[in-house]
């Protein structure tokens, strides 16, 4: 049996509404002001031995209502802009949705990991017309989002790769110069949004 119970053969539907949901924020909001909200959006179920996992690693239950309340990423979307202003952007029109609720946010731009980590962090709770795992109708599902800049998640990924994957011999000075780059992607970030800035109020 499925680590989500019934409930399994929801999961890919309500991802690919949710994109279908934000490729229409984003086509509505390119008619309106001639740019797009996002370079790259991707989702994912998470994997049944993923959650199964994380269940043992957080000591929940091995349940579905543990997988899909207690744990609340069995979905998730990554959003991926151009500029710092889109990513504020596409939050405000998510919050205006009207079958998205804001359960939890984590602002890591204003507010960046010692490590230097970039990204914004929602959990939202999506209503759907299919049964949730509480026998609710319409049912109610979990979404986690990160946003980020194409340099945020460029630097995350690198990060990932090089800190993880490795046996690193001298951590402290790798770190430390992973933290400087991160703060020159940033930099560069708010670069790039003043430069657009600019062009637009020549325009």
């Amino acid at each position: 049996m499925s680590i989500y119970g019934d409930c399994q053969q929801y999961l890919q539907p309500i991802l690919d509404q949710v994109l279908a949901q934000i490729k229409q924020l984003n086509d509505g909001y390119q008619q309106r002001t001639g740019a797009k909200l996002y370079e790259h959006l991707e989702g994912r179920v998470k994997s049944e031995g993923s959650m199964v996992e994380k269940l043992h690693r957080k000591g929940y239950d091995q349940t579905p209502t543990a997988a899909l309340r207690a744990c609340k990423d069995a979905i998730g979307l990554r959003i991926v802009t151009n500029f710092i202003d889109d990513i504020y952007t596409t939050i405000a029109l998510l919050k205006a949705q009207p079958d998205i609720a804001i359960v939890k946010e984590k602002d890591y731009i204003t507010h960046a990991k010692p490590n230097g980590y970039r990204s914004y962090h929602m959990i939202v709770e999506k209503t759907v017309n299919y049964p949730d795992v509480e026998g609710n109708f319409p049912g109610k599902y979990f979404i986690e989002i990160q946003l980020r800049t194409i340099a945020m998640d460029t630097w995350a990924s690198l990060e990932h790769e090089m800190k993880y994957k490795h046996d690193i011999k001298n951590p402290e000075m790798i770190s430390k110069e992973l933290a400087r780059v991160a703060d020159d992607l940033a930099s560069c970030d708010v670069s790039m949004q003043t430069i657009r800035k600019l062009i637009r109020e020549d325009q």
